[in-house]
């Protein structure tokens, strides 16, 4: 599995928008599909809303990918 460090520019991001900032999705469109597929993982709990809030501390899982938020 690929781990990512994704440091924060502000005070959180969308988890929409993380997984497309990461490249782990084309868009945000494609994050939101894969979001609701059931298959992303927010500190290893199954999330299924997809403009979630991620703070830094945060770790996402999606098949393939672990990422790590952290603060600037």
């Amino acid at each position: 599995m690929e781990t990512i460090d994704f440091e924060l520019q502000g005070e959180h991001v969308e988890l929409n928008q993380l997984l497309k900032l990461v490249g782990v999705c084309d868009s945000g469109g494609a994050g939101k599909a894969l979001v609701a597929s059931g298959v992303v993982r927010v500190d290893g709990t199954p999330e299924l809303r997809k403009t979630c809030k991620i703070r830094a501390g945060q770790t996402v899982t999606a098949p393939g990918v672990q990422v790590r938020v952290h603060a600037p």
